[in-house]
């Protein structure tokens, strides 16, 4: 991970400080200044001021103010649309060279095509169309997004995921999906393609980092309305000095009216912005969070509600079987048995568990000619049982509400002591699976979850955030409720299925929450798509990872927390600079206004309580400070405010302290030093 971290820092500094620089002076096109009210005000103010230079430079006798306060403002308005772009094209830059990496990937990539006779031909994987098949053996790239037909391997998903560690895919599973770029380490696959060129899940990665397309939130249009009236009040306020300093019979500068404008308006965060919301994004994909769009990101920090599964995110994996029990009569062979018959087409991970367990402990009883006229039922959400029926036999394996209502509508019962021992299993933290032939329930399997080490304290650290948790499983309430306390969830839904998550989902969002939920099967698709923030596992299926609007790379489903701090570290920054922007205009109203009236009303030099050494330079170092202090802010846009998971209360009033007094103090000592500097110089 390290050395994939270095050699994109590395492509940055080699390749794209060419690229940010050119990128800051081009947008200093007023069409493309024109989205940023802000800095278009600023953009004017430059050209005018420089235009007033040119004027003054040329036609001897109109100056207004010395040739060398005209241009020194001109150049400090321009420097500061400089350093506003400058921070935007480095967050931009950063995403593009992870981009450039990426890229790096799919080049000269050749896929094995499979014809329709079964013959082979190699063709460079841009060729490849959706619905093709090809071949990947061990050693190949996989050249394309696809589904696997057919096969099981171990790839190393390094270069996207920046782990080591190689993953298992394979066919008929919620693991199937595989993504281009990555490279299959053993045995072979056949993949069916998903996407045209130009629409796989890696082009979709370059294109999503490439910031410059990104758009704009919810929040930055809030903020940008806020900024506009600020904006539109300042310039009525500094329109109105004119008439004010012709009553009192002071000539007011247009260059000193201009300055004045600038530095009330909150350039700061205006400056910024759009660097805070792209470097949320670039955040995420440190983490290897692919976000889909920066609404998605700022979503994560307002998320109330949040579901998980238990099993992968709660539990460590799958669950695993420790005993089975049989009820009177049947025979413990038998029961093995009627459980490998039951199991032997379901491709859950905890079907295939239950029968490597069967084979370790009790011997294998089933011949391939045992299986012929047998039809066999996979797993599937809806009715949370797998089986095999024919002529004479009809076995089930499931849930024991599943089996118990199956066996009901045939007339069956539940033994005397089913319900006590299945209380007794959720009790001890486990979960209970039933096994019937026909209408009679033979026994239990006892299935046992291993709860993830340290996952307690996450869930303490959300509930210090504010979000209540909902672990979701397919549990029965019991085990459920058991493992719930265990953990320290705040609540749980047992026995779900596809609708009762949908069903939760909306009954929270009715209610005035942002939901969240992970998953990364096709059946946690719908309610993927229906929560406020939805968030796939990479190594799920395609409909997940369509339905989501986050992609985790690592399949790391407890990385959740590290999302929700992501996005509130992003709503924290961009406050706290608003914050701190707005809180600098103090000290330049205490600054400029006595600089403008000090002469012909010097009643207003009890306002120069900076002691600043004459007008000129008052003005100069306000403005000096007003563009150096984006580039001094630009790290922390970029990095973001540090998160402590506190309460509202306690955040807003840490924030006005340090944002808001600290945005009052720093511009008096800032404009105070450049005053005294440029009187050193004899500047001024």
């Amino acid at each position: 991970m390290e050395k994939r971290k270095l050699q994109i820092q590395s492509l940055f500094a080699k390749t794209m400080v060419k690229d940010i620089f050119i990128m800051t002076f081009k947008r200093l096109n007023p069409l493309y200044l024109q989205n940023n009210p802000v800095m278009f005000v600023v953009f004017i103010g430059a050209t005018l001021t420089t235009l007033l230079f040119l004027r003054d430079f040329f036609l001897v006798g109109f100056f207004h103010e010395p040739l060398w306060f005209t241009a020194s403002i001109s150049f400090w308005l321009w420097f500061t649309l400089l350093f506003a772009n400058g921070a935007e094209a480095i967050a931009e830059g950063k995403g593009k060279a992870h981009a450039s990496s990426l890229k790096a990937l799919a080049e000269e990539i050749m896929a094995k095509r499979v014809l329709k006779n079964g013959a082979e031909e190699t063709i460079p994987a841009a060729d490849l169309k959706k619905g093709d098949l090809v071949r990947v053996v061990a050693g190949d790239f996989i050249p394309s997004d696809g589904e696997i037909v057919e096969g099981i391997a171990a790839i190393d998903e390094s270069a996207i995921t920046g782990e080591s560690a190689p993953v298992i895919r394979e066919s008929d599973s919620d693991r199937s999906s595989v993504t281009a770029g990555t490279r299959i380490i053993s045995n072979s696959l056949l993949i069916r393609v998903i996407s045209n060129p130009g629409e796989s899940f890696l082009d979709r990665m370059i294109n999503l980092v490439q910031a410059a397309k990104r758009q704009k939130t919810p929040n930055e249009i809030a903020l940008q309305v806020l900024l506009v009236g600020l904006t539109l009040i300042f310039l009525i306020v500094c329109a109105t000095l004119i008439p004010f300093g012709l009553y009192f019979q002071s000539k007011i500068s247009l260059t000193v009216i201009v300055s004045l404008l600038v530095c009330l308006i909150p350039t700061t965060i205006g400056g910024l912005v759009s660097a805070i919301g792209i470097s949320g994004i670039e955040r995420a994909l440190k983490k290897n969070i692919l976000a889909m769009s920066g609404k998605a990101v700022e979503t994560a920090g307002d998320i109330d509600v949040l579901l998980l599964d238990k099993t992968g995110t709660i539990t460590l994996g799958n669950r695993m079987p420790v005993e089975l029990i049989p009820f009177g009569g049947v025979d413990i062979k038998d029961l093995a048995k009627a459980i490998q018959l039951a199991s032997f087409a379901d491709r859950t991970p905890e079907g295939r568990s239950i029968l490597e367990f069967i084979q370790t402990n009790y011997g294998n009883f089933i011949d391939e000619k045992d299986t012929t006229g047998l039809t066999f039922s996979p797993f599937s959400a809806e009715t949370r049982m797998s089986g095999c029926d024919s002529e004479s036999i009809s076995i089930h394996k499931g849930s024991c509400d599943a089996i118990l209502n199956f066996i009901e509508k045939k007339g069956g019962k539940a033994p005397a002591e089913f319900s006590k021992l299945v209380e007794k299993i959720g009790l001890q933290g486990g979960t209970p699976l039933a096994v019937a032939e026909k209408n009679e329930i033979l026994g239990l399997i006892h299935l046992k979850d291993i709860i993830k080490p340290g996952i307690r304290d996450r869930f303490r650290r959300l509930r210090a955030m504010g979000i209540r948790t909902v672990m979701i499983t397919g549990d029965n309430p019991l085990t459920a409720k058991t493992i719930a306390e265990e953990v320290g969830v705040d609540t749980f839904l047992a026995e779900a299925t596809p609708e009762k998550k949908m069903k939760l989902i909306k009954e929270e969002q009715a209610k005035g929450f942002l939901v969240a939920m992970t998953g990364d099967g096709t059946n946690d698709a719908p309610a993927l798509a229906q929560a406020d923030l939805g968030i796939a596992m990479n190594s799920g299926t395609q409909a997940a990872k369509e339905a989501a609007n986050m992609v985790d790379l690592d399949s790391n489903p407890t990385k959740i927390l590290e999302v929700i701090e992501i996005g509130k570290q992003l709503l924290m920054t961009r406050g706290c600079l608003t914050t701190f922007s707005i809180a600098n205009d103090v000290a330049k109203y205490f600054a400029i206004i006595p600089a403008i009236f000090v002469l012909d009303i010097p009643e207003l030099k009890i306002l120069n309580i900076m002691s600043l050494s004459s007008p000129y330079s008052a003005v100069l170092s306000a403005i000096i400070f007003n563009a150096l202090i984006i580039v001094a802010l630009i790290p922390l846009a970029l990095k973001g405010v540090k998160y402590r998971p506190l309460g509202a209360k306690s955040l807003l009033a840490r924030s006005l302290l340090i944002y808001g007094v600290g945005g009052i103090l720093v511009p008096f000592l800032g404009i105070k030093l450049i005053d005294i500097l440029l009187n050193r110089v004899g500047l001024t």
